[in-house]
């Protein structure tokens, strides 16, 4: 029996798109839930190669906060770890085409839990864009085409913001908090209060946690084991294969165009969310890619 235990407390390691998923028996979860203090905390976090100064106390605790909320919200981040091995190997290179650091793929992990989710403001797509903000970094929304669901889109968009509030503040920190806060709410709180950096600035209650739960999920989906996941490859949600159709007219049937593509209307939305209607109006001969998967359908 206690051979049979120990084999069950072993753990397979695999790395996925920057993620370390590990596979962990329950035993193990409950031993890691229940030993030392905060299940694990971090000696040191950085955000974008800026580090915390977590020998401050009130950044020490507001980090704690964070991590203990999120490893505990046990589905809602296991989605978010699934998901992320299909959304973010398309965010990644997008990134780093861009020169944005690499861990604002967390940004948008804290925005949307890498779906497109909708906000009560009106906020869209993994994002969040409002539709001035999206029309501004040149995304078309309407009611026929909405780009802040296209994830290659809204990703340029949110780079070229960030680059912007990088350029502004001249810290990634700071570019990440005004994504929340806006440039001109963090640029006068810095004003005011006559500091420079994040963890020195007393901001809305929002603003506030917004990098701290960056930090959090960041270490979480980095190091799941620690705060007790047990998630194994065949766990991760597969990316799908699929072609890119360019289309410079109207169709005035999606369904019809589907068919045509040997999918169904329900495959043609899921992957192509920008696509807000039942037909795709286009006068002004645009040029558009639609998606069309090449299997798991």
């Amino acid at each position: 029996m206690k051979t049979n235990r120990a084999l069950l407390s072993t753990f397979v390691v695999i790395l996925v798109s920057g993620i370390l998923v590990f596979g962990v028996s329950g035993d193990s979860k409950e031993k890691l839930l229940h030993e030392g203090t905060a299940m694990y905390f971090p000696t040191t976090v950085d955000f974008a190669g800026e580090t915390a100064p977590l020998q401050i106390n009130d950044v020490k605790e507001r980090l704690d906060r964070e991590l203990l909320i999120n490893a505990n919200l046990d589905a809602t981040t296991a989605l978010i770890i699934k998901r992320a091995n299909r959304v973010f190997p398309i965010i990644e290179p997008i990134l780093a085409k861009y020169g944005v650091p690499d861990d604002f793929k967390y940004l948008a992990v804290i925005e949307s839990g890498l779906t497109n989710a909708v906000s009560g403001s009106g906020a869209k797509g993994v994002w969040q864009f409002m539709p001035d903000t999206a029309k501004e970094k040149g995304m078309e929304v309407n009611d026929i085409v909405d780009e802040r669901y296209d994830l290659e889109k809204s990703t340029e968009a949110a780079c070229k913001y960030l680059l912007s509030a990088k350029e502004k503040f001249g810290s990634w920190t700071l570019a990440a908090a005004s994504y929340n806060g806006g440039m001109s709410g963090v640029g006068k709180k810095i004003e005011e209060q006559k500091v420079a950096n994040y963890y020195d600035l007393a901001l809305t209650e929002e603003t506030s946690r917004y990098v701290f739960r960056i930090l959090a999920l960041k270490e979480i989906m980095k190091n799941p084991a620690q705060y007790g996941f047990s998630i194994f490859s065949g766990d991760l949600y597969a990316q799908i294969p699929s072609k890119k159709i360019e289309v410079d007219s109207t169709i005035n049937d999606l369904a019809d165009f589907a068919k045509t593509q040997g999918i169904n209307y329900k495959i043609l939305k899921i992957h192509n969310p920008w696509l807000r209607d039942k037909k795709l109006i286009n006068s002004t001969r645009k040029k558009y890619e639609i998606e069309i998967p090449l299997s798991g359908y």
